[in-house]
C-alpha cells in the first residue's frame, strides 16, 4: 500500500510544555504527522534548553531528543500583544498542551475555561505530577518524584536494600504518550461531537498504571508487593537473572528466563548449556522446585555464559526457543546496523550541534512514514508561522521583536 502521508497531517499543536513529561507527548504528536508549533520565551526559550547543556549558548542534547519534528515560535505571555497573539493562534489550533508547575497556565490566562470560550474545537492537554483536586495538587514534580510516589521505586531492587529509582523515565515519558493516547481519542471523538475537551494525566497515575502485575501480586497475597529484584511478581522460578559473559565488562551480561508454566524452555536451556544430564535431576524437576534451587542453577548456568559474549549467548538461547535477552548498552544500541534501518535510531543534522544519533519513533504504520528532523533553533519559524497562520507584515513583525512580545 502506497504512503498516503503523515497520519496527523492537519492536525494543529500549540506546545506549551516544558522539560520530558509534556514534551515527550508533543513529540509524539510531531512524529505521527502533526504541525506542533513550540511557543517559548523570547531570549531563552523553554527551561530544557539551558538546564542541562554541556556548552553555554548550545542548546542541550536533552532538548533536542526531547522536541524533534516541532517549529518554535518566541512569544512573550507576559505581555498583553502575547496573550492576544496567543489566542489568535489558539483559533486556528486543533490541540493545546501544557505542563507548566500547577496554578501557573491559569495565571497566565489561558485555563481550560478561557481556551474553551476561545475556541470549543481545542483539545486542551495537560500533565501534571499530582491530581489538581488531590492532596499532592499544587506539589512540584519530576520523573523520580512521580516514581515514588506511582509505587515504581517500592518495587524495584533487592528485597534486603533500599528502593531504586528504575533507569527508564517513565514518569515522565511515560505520561507524555499516555496524554498523547488520550489526545489521539478526543480527537477521534471530536469527529462525532464537533467540540473539544480537557485530557488530564497525572505522572503519579502513570506510574501506578504502568505497575498493574504488581497489584496483581498484592491481589494474591493481600500484601503490598514486593521488591523481587530479577523475579517476577507473579511467581518465581529458575533461571530468572543475568549471567556474566566474557569478557567481563561492566555489561557483559545475559538475562535468561525460563517459563513457569512447564519444563519445555528449561529443557532446551539444559541442551544448549550441554547438561542434559540435569533433566532429571530431582531438584529441578518443576518451575516451583527450581525456585527452592536457584543458587545451583545460577552456578551451572554461569560456568556456560562465561565462555560465550552477550550476544553469542542470546543468539544460542534465541535459536532454541530459550527466551534470553543481552544487556545492550547505549552506545551499542545507537551503533546496531538493524535498528538504524529500522529508524529506531535515527541520523538527523543539527544547525549548531552537527550531526546527532537519536532514538526515533517505535511506532511503524503502513501507510503513514514522517522523517525525523531535528529540534529547532529557538525562535527559528517565527517569520513563517506569524506570517502563515496570522497574516503578519515584514512591519508589524519587526514592532513585535522590538516590543520584546516575540
Amino acid at each position: 500500500m502506497s504512503d498516503a502521508g503523515p497520519a496527523l497531517r492537519g492536525v494543529r499543536v500549540l506546545d506549551l510544555t516544558q522539560f520530558e513529561a509534556g514534551t515527550s507527548c508533543t513529540e509524539t504528536l510531531a512524529w505521527l504527522g502533526a504541525d506542533v508549533i513550540k511557543v517559548e520565551r523570547p531570549g531563552r526559550g523553554e527551561q530544557g534548553r539551558f538546564a542541562s547543556t554541556d556548552v553555554p549558548g548550545l542548546d542541550s542534547y536533552y532538548f533536542l531528543l526531547l522536541n524533534a519534528n516541532k517549529r518554535s515560535i518566541t512569544l512573550n505571555l507576559k505581555h498583553r500583544e502575547g496573550r492576544r497573539l496567543l489566542g489568535c493562534l489558539l483559533e486556528k489550533t486543533d490541540v493545546f498542551v501544557e505542563n507548566f508547575a500547577p496554578g501557573i497556565i491559569e495565571r497566565l490566562g489561558f485555563g481550560y475555561d478561557e481556551v474553551r470560550r476561545i475556541s470549543p474545537r481545542v483539545i486542551y492537554a495537560q500533565v501534571k505530577g499530582f491530581a489538581p483536586d488531590g492532596p499532592f495538587g499544587n506539589f512540584p514534580a519530576f520523573d523520580m518524584i512521580a516514581q515514588a510516589a506511582g509505587g515504581a521505586l517500592s518495587l524495584t531492587g533487592m528485597p534486603e536494600n533500599a528502593p531504586i529509582k528504575p533507569g527508564p523515565t517513565i514518569g515522565d515519558t511515560g505520561a507524555g504518550l499516555h496524554l498523547a493516547i488520550g489526545i489521539l481519542a478526543a480527537l477521534y471523538q471530536r469527529e462525532r461531537t464537533g467540540v473539544g475537551q480537557r485530557v488530564e494525566v497525572a505522572m503519579q497515575e502513570t506510574v501506578i498504571n504502568f505497575c498493574r502485575i504488581s497489584f496483581a501480586r498484592q491481589l494474591l497475597t493481600g500484601r503490598a508487593a514486593e521488591r523481587w529484584g530479577n523475579q517476577s511478581q507473579l511467581g518465581m522460578t529458575a533461571p530468572s537473572g543475568i549471567y556474566p559473559c566474557r569478557p567481563g565488562g561492566p555489561n557483559d551480561y545475559v538475562f535468561i528466563y525460563t517459563t513457569r508454566a512447564g519444563n519445555h524452555q528449561w529443557e532446551r536451556l539444559l541442551d544448549v548449556i550441554g547438561r542434559p544430564d540435569l533433566k532429571d535431576d530431582p531438584r529441578f524437576g518443576d518451575p516451583v522446585r527450581r525456585a527452592s534451587h536457584a543458587a545451583a542453577i545460577d552456578e551451572v548456568i554461569s560456568v556456560w555464559t562465561r565462555r560465550h559474549t552477550k550476544r553469542e549467548a542470546m543468539e544460542r538461547l534465541g535459536q532454541a526457543g530459550v527466551p534470553a535477552g543481552a544487556t545492550f548498552d547505549t552506545l551499542e544500541l545507537t551503533a546496531d546496523e538493524h535498528l538504524n534501518r529500522r529508524e529506531a535510531i535515527v541520523s538527523v543534522d543539527h544547525p549548531t550541534r552537527g550531526p546527532i544519533k537519536m532514538p526515533g519513533w517505535p511506532v511503524k504504520m503502513e501507510c503513514s512514514h514522517v522523517r525525523i528532523e531535528a529540534a529547532p533553533l529557538l525562535g527559528q519559524h517565527n517569520r513563517e508561522v506569524y506570517e502563515e497562520l496570522l497574516g503578519l507584515g515584514e512591519a508589524e513583525f519587526a514592532q513585535l521583536a522590538e516590543q520584546g512580545v516575540i
